[in-house]
């Protein structure tokens, strides 16, 4: 340590300061989820840059055709070899010659014995390779699938016929609930290190973060993100809560420095997301970011943001491994963006953060049984990237109807900020549900120390339901209302695409009861249902008959005394965010001093901006890439369908173009054959943009090489 002190005094006295460099191998093509395992999204190549960019045009277009409503594309594919892997929107893997997306081989991974057709919002792959063996890893609800990648078929001697059951291993209640792998994990030497999905509502599945032999599918390390008996943290949940409470999982990727053998991996918030009465404590580790022995599993560090978590304040994005100045010298750091736009570095061996953290009090819950921690804590640098609270005089003034009516719906809830706990009244949720920064991604410069983020600015109103008790009759109406309708709505019309509505289903009575008694992806199961109320809910949606009395009793147990009426957007009588613009940002943030380079308004509402009102951002999913050229590529919002490039250094738009659909999905950034491509998952089908099933790649005309 007086050796690392005095060089960086040195460093400081003659002036001088380590030069930053950018990646010399591994960031020529985009083999890792991310482009690579540190989740820069940067890539070195240069053949487009700021003075050529405008003349980019479509190179290729490869179509599905397999949208339907509410389906979406949220992959970023992978280029390995020339080849691009890519994922339809209901669940079929695909292999595209990547100079010109002509396919050169397509499969159906196998679920319950037949080929999977349905809902799937899977962000990518993992690949390993060993001698002639490739392969491409891809969840498939329960399962992990181990695909051969040059011909798409089930690779046999992994786990059982080519594919591993995620839920056995965690609990024996497990294999009953919904556990499912949605983002990538990441591959160290011959291990694939995974997080997971699992039910945000109980009962729920633990969220342990598992490694796998990627030759055979056999467990090669488990960390309990819920503490067992022996272990650190055990003591922040109440005796034997591992036993029978679920989430704190990871389910937005990882990133792993290989040098080191250390993986990073943020975690979500124990379920129930919204109450946590029988959960009473700090609940490590979830809402925290671990730094992991990649090798054993065990852990080196941690660090909590927010402490028993009632407001789903899930860690959004993979971290990402960033260098940052500090005294002269450059240090090794991982950086992490929140759903509420926070911003945090910590020094990647030691977990010390390198910007000051403040601690303060919070108010306390008046639900009966809840208990939150009394105090949390913030960084004080860099600076929110979206406000923090909610006043009336940030309200719409759109219209001056539109502001009227929800000034009227403000006035009805609670808005004191983040830490604001949640109610039977209703409590404003500022930033919202979906961030703040989002599953997308962030990017990183190595040669400027930039942090590029993009963020939502969405307000939300979230309401906590006492469920009835007692005793009595239901029927098949009553029960949905109970269990379904926090999600799907009373009228199940739902809020897609996260919540599909279930109007107009053409489905089994036994499938139906299948999926509601072991869940799918974020949907969680109802085991704690009995066979007659199942069929009852299913009666009920397929056919829409409320069906005869059930004895209470008899149509099994309530997962918990408190649901929530749903998830639900602060917007005016239009269908527009409640609040002033920006509605969505894109922000360049220096890692060296903690001071917001530039930020700019991301998307447009089309209707609106004929109307006049230009430059209010919208929601927007999906992460940016960038270049060594100079370049940011971003596509992320539905509304207007565009995919952008912008100056990195500057903020300045330099391209744009209308994609099929809106490219819900962050880029990928390859060469093939010394030509540079970009290309974008165009899916769709986010906050009411239109669906689509294309993958569109833009390089530069061949006359403009």
């Amino acid at each position: 340590m007086l050796r690392v002190a005095l060089v960086a005094a040195v460093a400081v006295l003659a002036g001088c300061q380590e030069v930053r460099r950018a990646p010399q191998t591994g960031y020529d093509g985009w083999s890792v989820y991310g482009g690579g395992p540190d989740q820069l999204r940067y890539s070195r190549l240069s053949q487009i840059h700021p003075g050529n960019v405008a003349s980019l045009d479509v190179a290729w277009r490869y179509d599905t055709g397999e949208e339907f409503p509410g389906s979406q594309i949220q992959v970023n594919p992978l280029v390995v070899d020339g080849v691009l892997y890519g994922l339809s929107p209901n669940g079929r893997v695909f292999a595209l010659d990547a100079a010109n997306g002509d396919e050169i081989w397509s499969r159906r991974p196998l679920l319950r014995g037949e080929p999977f057709e349905g809902r799937i919002q899977n962000r990518g792959f993992m690949y390993w390779a060993d001698g002639s063996d490739r392969r491409l890893y891809t969840g498939v609800d329960h399962l992990l699938y181990a695909l051969d990648a040059g011909t798409g078929r089930p690779v046999e001697s992994f786990g059982e016929g080519g594919a591993i059951d995620l839920r056995k291993g965690l609990r024996p209640d497990a294999e009953r609930l919904s556990v499912s792998l949605r983002t990538p994990g990441v591959v160290y030497k011959d291990m694939l290190i995974v997080g997971s999905v699992v039910s945000e509502s109980m009962p729920s599945a633990p969220g342990d973060i598992r490694a796998f032999d990627a030759a055979t599918g056999e467990l090669r390390w488990s960390f309990h993100t819920i503490p067992h008996p022996g272990e650190p943290g055990y003591e922040t949940w109440p005796e034997d809560a591992w036993q029978r409470q679920g989430g704190a999982n990871s389910w937005a990727g990882m990133a792993l420095d290989v040098e080191r053998g250390l993986v990073f991996a943020g975690t979500g918030s124990a379920a129930f997301d919204f109450w946590g009465g029988d959960r009473h404590g700090d609940n490590l580790y979830a809402n925290s970011l671990l730094c992991l022995d990649a090798e054993s599993g065990e852990l080196v560090w941690h660090y909590q943001f927010v402490r028993h978590d009632i407001w789903d304040m899930d860690i959004p994005a993979p971290p990402v491994l960033v260098t940052v100045r500090r005294g002269g010298r450059l240090v090794d750091a991982v950086a992490l963006c929140t759903k509420t736009s926070q911003v945090y570095v910590f020094d990647r061996e030691t977990g010390e953060s390198l910007f000051p953290l403040r601690e303060f009090p919070v108010a306390a819950s008046d639900v009966p049984g809840e208990r939150l921690s009394p105090r949390q804590v913030l960084p004080e640098k860099p600076p929110a990237l979206g406000r923090q609270r909610l006043t009336e005089e940030q309200l719409t003034s759109r219209t001056p109807e539109a502001r009227e009516a929800v000034l009227r719906r403000f006035r009805q809830v609670r808005s004191d900020g983040i830490f604001t706990p949640m109610s039977l009244q209703g409590t404003i949720v500022f930033p919202g549900f979906d961030g703040g920064a989002e599953w997308g991604g962030q990017a990183f410069d190595p040669e400027t120390g930039l942090l590029y983020v993009n963020v939502n600015e969405m307000a939300w109103i979230h309401r906590l339901v006492e469920r009835a008790s007692g005793g009595g009759t239901v029927n098949g109406k009553r029960l949905y209302q109970r269990n379904c309708a926090a999600c799907h709505l009373d009228d199940l019309s739902g809020t897609p695409p996260a919540f599909p509505a279930l109007t107009g289903m053409e489905m089994s009575a036994d499938r139906f009861s299948e999926i509601a008694t072991g869940g799918t992806g974020r949907m969680p199961a109802f085991p704690n249902l009995s066979d007659v109320a199942v069929r009852a809910i299913a009666r009920f949606v397929l056919q829409g008959d409320a069906g005869p009395a059930i004895d209470t009793a008899a149509a099994g147990r309530l997962a918990g005394p408190f649901t929530h009426d749903g998830y639900n957007r602060f917007l005016d009588p239009d269908g527009y965010p409640a609040i002033s613009p920006p509605w969505g940002t894109l922000n360049a943030v220096n890692l060296d001093t903690g001071e917001i380079e530039w930020t700019v308004p991301l998307g447009e509402y089309p209707e609106l901006a004929e109307q006049g009102l230009t430059g209010t951002g919208t929601e927007n999913y999906g992460g940016p890439v960038i270049t060594g050229s100079g370049l940011l590529f971003i596509g992320a919002t539905a509304r207007d369908r565009k995919f952008r490039a912008f100056d990195k250094r500057t903020g300045q738009l330099l391209w744009d173009t209308t994609l099929p659909a809106g490219g819900n999905a962050t880029p990928a950034v390859y060469q093939i054959n010394g030509r540079q491509f970009v290309a974008i998952a165009a899916g769709g089908g986010k906050t009411g943009g239109i669906v689509g099933g294309s993958y569109v790649a833009f390089a530069l005309p061949r006359t403009a090489d």
